[in-house]
């Protein structure tokens, strides 16, 4: 009886957390980002021009398109579409319960996860949807009030503690937010498009089973010492990662591998290794590869020196994003305009949708408006991403990120290389690509300890 006493206080301690991290993250979504109209905005390797004989700003919420001329408001009008496809992977509540813990909310400690998922997401939709890609009903979300997600908050705050006191599971509350987008008539190519899209997401749901879920990651953290509750930081992350790709049984996830860089280097041969690797079906074939690279642009603080080559990276298309953020909170950066990142924030506490159901609702995993951040503000921790479908794709992008290296590192050392051979031939362990047993060899997990006592603490 004590014991069941105890479990019903933590479940209206997690609600009011929830609660609490919504009214304190629910300016996110409440405030406007403003762009210049007079700087290209970079977004995952596309560029978008908003330049107009004025000078001044522009907001991306819709709300001054009546000053700009229609040219130019296409623009902002492609530029947001092209966000809003992102996928957005944010807290999440009322989810079933982490195995070997009381959790079912990752509020408070998940956003590097988050983050991290976010990253992979795009890495899968260069790779089923190309970049070209975007969401037909992206803009269809984005004609709420933003003033409601604050509104909403509230009402749920209250819902929250009604339903504790009257032992519901699940606070009856509505959101406009969530009620939907305007059935649309496809053809071919769009439902097959449309298929992987909510595909590449159910990968992703807040469940035990799903492939790349905060339950499954959770598990692989596990081998690292993590466990539900902790922090982490992007270079476990980028393990994780790695590991969950490696374990996914979906035979549409065959055809893609994860490789981590060591301590700062990309060994080639590693690397074509992986893409050139038997595929499940017993035929050889060679593997699209997500390339993760663990990096410090700094000591305490984020060199400045660093900022050409982030935005250089972010320039490509066959980059998949940064995980990173600054101080105390992780960001999944997309773009930038000048000197500030552009980013998705996971610090918004939603409900759980449950995406083994047909037709599940899409508009929570869609972010309706960008974010802005002074690299300056960056933390110095953070890991890169690179999608390269096929080995010329590699040997292509190593020799221009190579070039972009040297010419953007005014120090002695790049910030990460590219080498030629196995990590083997440096006398590094050998490739964990066909360990059976241990999901994270001793020489992982040794670099991850001393990886996971560098980094940051993120909330």
């Amino acid at each position: 009886m004590e014991a069941t006493g105890t479990d019903e206080v933590e479940k209206i301690k997690s609600k009011f957390m929830s609660a609490w991290h919504n009214m304190k993250y629910s300016w996110v979504l409440k405030t406007k980002t403003y762009f210049s109209r007079n700087s290209p905005v970079f977004l995952l390797g596309k560029c978008y021009h908003f330049k107009t004989d004025e000078s001044g700003e522009l907001s991306t919420d819709g709300s001054n398109f009546d000053k700009i001329n229609t040219e130019i408001s296409g623009n902002v009008e492609e530029f947001r579409k092209d966000f809003i496809s992102r996928i957005w992977l944010t807290y999440r509540e009322e989810f079933p319960q982490i195995k070997g813990s009381a959790l079912t909310t990752d509020c408070g400690w998940g956003c590097t996860l988050r983050t991290g998922q976010m990253l992979l997401a795009q890495g899968l939709m260069l790779h089923f949807l190309g970049r070209a890609w975007v969401w037909p009903d992206a803009l269809d979300i984005d004609n709420s009030d933003s003033e409601s997600w604050t509104a909403h908050t509230v009402k749920k705050l209250t819902a929250s503690f009604e339903a504790s006191l009257t032992a519901e599971r699940e606070p009856k509350i509505l959101s406009n937010h969530h009620q939907g987008t305007v059935k649309r008539n496809y053809d071919d190519n769009e439902k097959r498009n449309e298929v992987y899209h909510r595909k590449i997401i159910s990968w992703f749901g807040d469940s035990p089973l799903t492939a790349f879920g905060l339950h499954q990651l959770i598990e692989y953290g596990k081998k690292s010492g993590k466990i539900a509750g902790d922090w982490y930081g992007p270079a476990v992350v980028a393990h994780i990662l790695r590991k969950a790709v490696e374990e996914a049984r979906d035979p549409e996830l065959q055809g893609v591998t994860v490789y981590v860089a060591q301590d700062c280097t990309v060994y080639s041969s590693d690397v074509i290794d992986r893409q050139c690797s038997f595929m499940d079906s017993g035929k050889a074939d060679t593997k699209a590869v997500i390339i993760l690279v663990p990096v410090r642009l700094g000591g305490e603080r984020t060199n400045m020196d660093y900022l050409e080559f982030v935005k250089g990276i972010l320039s490509l298309e066959y980059c998949v994003g940064i995980i990173g953020g600054k101080p105390k909170q992780s960001y999944y950066f997309a773009g930038f305009q000048d000197d500030s990142l552009i980013y998705m924030d996971p610090h918004y506490c939603q409900s759980f949708v449950d995406v083994s159901i047909k037709d599940f609702p899409l508009e929570s995993f869609h972010c309706p408006s960008p974010k802005k951040m002074s690299f300056k503000k960056m933390d110095p921790s953070c890991t890169i991403g690179f999608y390269c479908r096929t080995v010329q794709d590699f040997e292509k992008a190593s020799e221009e990120i190579t070039k972009m290296l040297k010419s953007s590192s005014k120090e002695k050392y790049p910030l990460f290389t590219f080498v030629k051979g196995h990590s083997r031939d440096y006398d590094f362990a050998s490739s964990p690509l066909h360990e059976e047993n241990n999901l994270f060899s001793e020489d992982e997990k040794k670099r991850l300890k001393r990886i996971s006592t560098e980094e940051f603490v993120l909330l």
